[in-house]
């Protein structure tokens, strides 16, 4: 597993603020908010004292929750009884100069590919994300695998069709790509999870094949049945993917991953767990043969690799490192390109 800082044996009890500007629990998909939840319950459970900062209406179990007001200041309604900030943007509330007014020491996780100038103490989710933004700091997400129920990882198992999984509106995602690379390929089905058979939000979709079955924004009852019995996660997104938790999610249940070389996706799955082409002919080529894909090795794959506590050990070095006054980052920098709408070849 990479990582930029050493993860110590033992820990300080901290008190750790989380903020992140969503409705928590989640009820649907919610890929970041997820994160942040398993965050939370990981750090309560290593023994630091979890904070939760989050919209009105949000409940939790294992940490003290704190109704985030967007119109009074961040320094009117930060808790005093904190030792770090931990901030997690992506839709998130207040302004740079706001968390630099926090009156305690900051951590900022970038969730999304964002332009403009970044802060020496931001954390990004793969070391891609980070070096496209002239960075060095970053923690993969993990979950909490609990969640998700044991995947039937025998030979047993019927695996009937191959899966995507993503906001099927967002373009980036591609979830065309996906439609068209599996109707090159006589008999094979597709299950989408993220999408609609009509879409109208960002240009007009409608997807009339038989072969091709939506789910809508599932939730994760559903989600975790259609990846059980899935071939392989078609993943073919056309930008620079900040990490991709719908890769671990698909390899924990034994679904290697068959998706384009951009962002993350190189550095998170090797030869033995998924291929990676932009070429729809070279994918269908690969996804022919998926039972080589050993469903235990792409399972342990996520299960050691990405798991929320590991996730929460790495974020607890950060938090150290800051508290003891150095940075995680060698200087302010900016984003270098993060174009959109890379190349496919249908």
């Amino acid at each position: 597993m990479l990582i930029l800082f050493p993860v110590l044996l033992f820990h300080t009890k901290m008190r750790i603020l989380l903020l992140a500007d969503f409705l928590l629990p989640v009820t649907r998909y919610g890929g970041t908010e997820r994160v942040v939840w398993c965050l939370a319950r990981e750090l309560d459970r290593m023994g630091h004292r979890v904070t939760l900062m989050a919209r009105p209406g949000t409940v939790c179990p294992f940490a003290r929750v704190v109704a985030i007001d967007p119109v009074r200041r961040l320094t009117e309604q930060l808790p005093r009884d904190i030792d770090i900030a931990h901030f997690h943007l992506g839709n998130g509330v207040f302004s740079p100069e706001e968390r630099a007014e926090a009156g305690v020491p900051v951590v900022t996780t970038l969730h999304g590919n964002e332009p403009g100038e970044i802060g020496e103490n931001t954390v990004f989710v793969s070391r891609d994300h980070a070096r496209r933004h002239g960075a060095e700091a970053f923690v993969y997400n993990g979950l909490d695998w609990d969640d998700y129920g044991k995947p039937d990882l025998s030979a047993a198992n019927g695996r009937t069709y191959f899966h995507f999984l993503g906001k099927a509106a967002w373009r980036v995602k591609n979830v065309q790509g996906a439609i068209d690379v599996v109707r090159g390929m006589p008999g094979e089905r597709l299950a989408v999870l993220g999408g609609t058979r009509l879409n109208f939000k960002m240009g007009f979709r409608l997807t009339l094949s038989p072969r091709v079955r939506f789910f809508g924004m599932a939730d994760q009852r559903v989600k975790s049945s259609v990846m059980r019995h899935s071939r392989g996660l078609l993943f073919p997104v056309r930008w620079h993917e900040p990490f991709g938790l719908a890769m671990t999610e698909s390899l924990w249940f034994g679904a290697p991953v068959f998706g384009t070389p951009y962002g993350s996706l190189p550095e998170l799955i090797p030869s033995d767990v998924g291929f990676l082409s932009a070429s729809a002919a070279e994918l269908r080529e690969a996804m022919a043969g998926w039972a080589g894909y050993s469903a235990v090795r792409c399972h342990e794959y996520a299960r050691d690799c990405f798991n929320a506590r590991v996730m929460a050990e790495r974020y607890v070095a950060c938090y150290e490192r800051v508290l003891e006054g150095r940075t995680l980052n060698p200087a302010r920098s900016v984003a270098r390109d993060t174009a959109q709408r890379l190349p496919f070849l249908a």
